[in-house]
């Protein structure tokens, strides 16, 4: 007996399982399920269920203000962790708030405003406990880079400053209206290694904006880009450096790197680089004063404006030609602002194992940017720098934040006129050794080893902040980003599978190399859903892998292909064009006598076969439950011999 004959001669004596078919679901339930596990995966409403009125009323104000929730067991114990973090986190952010607010082109003081306001809105609705909210370098070289091109931030210093307030308030509409839409997954589609290239980037941007405080220069170039900003460096170099500066910044860079050094080697003294921004304000603000340094050109802050934020409701951009160009800007920086902070906060709570709400947080940020550009503020976000030493600090809750706001309100009521003789140098300094930490090169190295596509778009990232803008460097990360998703989607492996020796198991030949194929039959294995993006991809390619498969056999003199087997356990869906493609596909199989062969599709994509009555096209003692069903069924002479 040849194969097909001895295969159904056997057929009657065996026992396989069959394929189920899930029963029929009603179509609007079936839509509510998959919406709800689109938008309300979390199951966020699962605390109210079977609750009282007066119980759900409490719940509801909790999910709001989760302060309400964690406050009531709140303890000495906790403050005084919270004390010392706050505490330490502030003599961090003081210096570098007032060296942002130069980076958004922005007076000092703008800076520290966004230091107090926005840490007092968040400890109340964020769900992080270490989260440090405050200014951050990428954030400020974005909202500086592109509301510069909009408006002379000089010559139009109130325009200025009123775009910003309006971009923020855009920033803050995007991030709160993605958190109650639950729209958060949308921040995903930046892969993590873009996040990579494009803060390495922004880095080197930043510290290379530096150089003209760090070297004394007054004529330097409004550019971002490497090569502008070292043709204005190399410009100025017999002219427009100046040594006392000089001097001064690369003491204190020094001394800041060599803090951080000991903080990084011994976590003991997390403390050391904490404070030295705030030492070296202190005694290079000293050492201009008795010195009179600013009489020799070295550049300093000059007067900071006392007092705490004024209102700026009636500052924002309601109408008129920047609206648009506010909202634009507002969206950019609320999406990067808003992919920093649930970034950091992800990666510390998993580090005190506890769960974050991501939707909830962007619920937190966009109301505290919304208030925030209402009182002078611009965009806030978690910082990681002080989100690390906060976390080393000891915080035990948000009242960190809260403690922070309280050190930044008393400086701003009391001690920003001992400022006015700190040198920009400092501040550029104490900028180059924050940032410092965004350069990442053993996580470049990894994503190089894991996926070399990830890689270019790390690369392509970092690239194009380097050497265009930040904004084109964030276009980049993006479109890599979705060519990198398009061309998983369109172009879906597929593999050859072979039997494992000494086992009813069947994997990919290549991963297995002593895998043995089966003669007589070729098992196709597609992993992913087919959709009209590949399924005519999804067909050719099997067509490849069986014209191939022919010669190969034709010239080994080996038994012809009888039957071709696809193997769906990957396939999660498929769509009208699959089901078309899989029915072309069987026609070119008739016409050479070849049998079509399914097995282990999943409830969706069998559902989907009856529907469209392709199961009875090729009959459903053509779809087994396992390929070693199939590969018994089919071919047992040629099975058992493998």
């Amino acid at each position: 007996m040849d194969a097909r004959s001895l295969s159904a001669s056997r057929r009657g004596l065996m026992h396989l399982h069959k394929v189920g078919t899930p029963p029929k679901q009603n179509l609007l339930r079936e839509f509510t399920a998959r919406v709800k596990e689109t938008f309300f995966a979390d199951d966020p409403l699962r605390p109210f269920k079977d609750q009282p009125r007066s119980r759900k009323l409490v719940l509801g104000i909790q999910a709001i203000f989760p302060i309400f929730e964690w406050g009531r067991s709140y303890n000495w114990k906790k403050f005084r962790g919270d004390l010392i973090a706050g505490l330490t986190i502030a003599s961090l952010c003081i210096p570098q708030d007032i060296g942002y607010a130069k980076l958004a082109h922005l007076d000092p003081q703008f800076g520290l405003y966004s230091s107090f306001v926005p840490p007092l809105i968040y400890a109340f609705m964020g769900s992080s406990r270490d989260i440090a909210i405050g200014p951050v370098a990428v954030v400020s070289l974005l909202l500086g880079s592109m509301l510069s091109k909009e408006i002379d931030p000089y010559l139009k210093k109130a325009e200025y400053r009123r775009l910003a307030f309006t971009a923020t308030f855009f920033a803050g509409i995007t991030q709160a209206a993605l958190g109650f839409l639950r729209l958060g997954f949308l921040i995903d589609f930046l892969s993590h290694a873009a996040i990579i290239g494009f803060m390495a980037g922004a880095a080197i941007t930043i510290a290379l904006q530096q150089l003209k405080g760090l070297l004394g220069i007054k004529n330097f170039t409004k550019e971002t880009d490497i090569i502008s900003v070292m043709h204005s460096v190399w410009g100025n170099v017999h002219h427009g450096w100046n040594w006392q500066t000089i001097l001064i910044g690369v003491s204190f860079l020094s001394f800041l790197l060599v803090a951080k050094y000991i903080g990084k080697k011994n976590r003991k003294f997390f403390w050391v680089p904490a404070i030295a921004p705030l030492i070296s304000v202190i005694l290079s603000t000293f050492f201009v004063y008795i010195t009179h340094a600013e009489k020799k050109g070295v550049q300093i802050v000059k007067d900071i404006e006392k007092g705490i934020n004024p209102s700026s409701v009636n500052q924002i951009y309601f109408s008129g030609e920047y609206l648009l160009k506010g909202l634009k800007i507002g969206i950019v920086a609320g999406l990067i602002a808003l992919t920093e902070a649930v970034a950091i906060g992800r990666t510390f709570a998993s580090m005190k194992d506890y769960q974050i709400d991501g939707n909830k947080e962007m619920v937190a940020l966009g109301a505290m940017n919304v208030v925030g550009s209402m009182t002078s503020c611009y965009v806030a976000t978690g910082s990681f720098s002080r989100s690390a030493v906060n976390f080393m600090s000891g915080c035990e809750t948000a009242v960190s934040n809260v403690i922070m706001s309280c050190v930044v309100f008393l400086t701003l009521e009391f001690i920003t006129p001992l400022f006015k003789y700190t040198p920009n140098a400092i501040l550029a300094a104490i900028i180059i050794s924050a940032v410092a930490g965004l350069i990442d090169i053993p996580a470049a190295i990894l994503v190089w080893k894991i996926d070399k596509f990830d890689f270019v778009a790390c690369l392509g990232a970092f690239l194009g902040v380097v050497f265009k803008s930040v904004e084109i460097g964030l276009l980049i990360a993006v479109t890599v980003s979705f060519a990198k998703i398009l061309l998983q989607v369109t172009r879906p492996r597929t593999a050859i599978l072979g039997k494992v020796p000494r086992s009813n198991v069947y994997r990919n030949i290549l991963q297995y190399p002593e895998a043995v194929k089966v003669p007589g039959i070729l098992i196709v294995r597609v992993d992913c859903a087919i959709y009209f993006s590949n399924s005519n991809y999804v067909k050719e390619r099997i067509l490849r892998w069986l014209m191939d498969e022919e010669e190969r056999v034709k010239a080994a003199c080996q038994p012809t292909i009888q039957f071709l087997i696809v193997e769906m356990s990957p396939v999660t869906d498929i769509d009208t064009s699959g089901i078309h493609a899989l029915e072309e596909l069987h026609r070119s199989l008739e016409k050479k006598n070849i049998e079509l062969i399914l097995t282990n599709p999943g409830p969706v994509v069998m559902d989907k076969l009856e529907v469209s009555r392709f199961a009875n096209l090729i009959g459903e003692d053509k779809i087994f439950l396992t390929v070693a069903d199939a590969v018994s069924s089919c071919s047992p002479k040629q099975a058992d011999e493998v």
